[in-house]
């Protein structure tokens, strides 16, 4: 996959959280992503960069813009330190929380992009590869 722009930004804070959503919002605009798409991505992109301040410790985001024959994507990797997702199934499935949330971020974001990956390993962090296609 031939990366067209590479952007890297901090999550360490509340504001870090916009500043991703912002970011990831332009680049979708500026991959040709509709309205809907866009909404669904930067929503997807709000769940992860949450995530990886209130469970990881904070930690980056990396958002690619993606070109390929006959297509264009948007990545979104969340990368953090912090204490690692000891079962990632469980994860995934709404409901299941160890916050104080409705347990339907990782879930949602996985239902709102083509592809989501999650590799974690208990107490060295997490990475979670988002794409979306169009």
């Amino acid at each position: 996959m031939p990366v067209q722009r590479t952007d890297a930004l901090a999550v360490r804070s509340a504001s870090d959280v916009v500043a991703v959503r912002q970011l990831v919002r332009t680049r979708a605009q500026e991959a040709g992503f509709n309205l809907v798409d866009q909404t669904r991505i930067v929503t997807a992109a709000s769940e992860l960069a949450r995530n990886t301040l209130d469970y990881g410790g904070g930690g980056r985001a990396t958002i690619e813009l993606l070109t390929e024959p006959g297509r264009t994507g948007l990545r979104m990797l969340f990368e953090d330190e912090g204490p690692g997702i000891p079962d990632i199934e469980l994860a995934l499935r709404d409901g299941y929380t160890t916050g104080h949330g409705l347990g339907l971020g990782l879930g949602g974001a996985r239902r709102l992009m083509n592809d989501l990956r999650i590799e974690s390993r208990p107490g060295k962090g997490t990475r979670v590869d988002a794409v979306r296609w169009r």
